[in-house]
């Protein structure tokens, strides 16, 4: 596989306007990532904008149960953008904390009912992306390979990584470097080169952001005493 193969040639019989949302999409993407590196509000707006144009794209090309996973990611976009609005007091920016050991437990549920969410998903997809017919179409996992297998687990990685995320706890980032870091040479094998690059900056990204969090909450732990 050479650099041709890996960024432009799957993009070829896209149109300018796939092209165009695709780019919208990352470009809204890494911009979230920076608003919650600054600890700002506005990671979640951004962050649905992502998610919805990736709704759309999934959606039209017939991607329905990749589509219904960037549903739950703007669900949780929400779920988020409310609690740091109520945890807000200029509006905009927020304290961040380590979790609590009753919050890591509940994380580890959550990962747990999120792969099995997502493996449910991955078992009806073809039913899904058969526009809901059973017409043709067997259930099952038969239609994974490792990539996707990879993709259920960093699903779920990302998903507890948001849970972390709109409660304000340092956590959140460990989880989007592991998930990112995984989704690199996922993402290569699939030919998505672009993808991958972005991943890279997500994981570089992430990386300041944990660095940032832990520095503002050890200025704050100076301040108070």
């Amino acid at each position: 596989m050479n650099l041709y193969d890996l960024f432009v040639k799957p993009y070829e019989n896209y149109s300018a306007v796939q092209i165009l949302l695709e780019a919208s999409g990352t470009f809204f993407g890494i911009l979230s990532v920076y608003f919650s590196i600054k600890k700002n509000i506005w990671v979640y707006p951004t962050g649905i904008v992502s998610t919805l144009i990736y709704v759309y794209i999934l959606f039209n090309f017939g991607l329905l149960g990749d589509c219904m996973i960037n549903v739950y990611y703007t669900a949780m976009s929400i779920y988020g953008w409310i609690l740091w609005s109520k945890n807000s007091e200029d509006h905009i920016h927020v304290e961040v904390t380590w979790a609590t050991k009753k919050e890591r437990i509940l994380a580890t549920f959550l990962f747990i009912i999120s792969l099995a969410l997502v493996t449910l998903i991955y078992y009806y997809k073809p039913y899904i992306d058969n526009q809901f017919s059973m017409e043709g179409t067997h259930l099952g996992l038969y239609h994974l390979d490792w990539a996707n297998w990879l993709d259920v687990l960093t699903t779920s990685i990302f998903l507890v990584g948001m849970w972390f995320m709109a409660r304000q706890r340092i956590e959140n980032w460990i989880f989007w470097i592991i998930g990112d870091l995984i989704c690199i040479p996922m993402m290569i094998f699939k030919e998505l080169g672009i993808t991958s690059v972005q991943y890279l900056v997500f994981t570089i990204m992430a990386i300041l952001g944990y660095l940032n969090w832990k520095k503002s909450l050890k200025e704050k732990s100076t301040i108070k005493s």
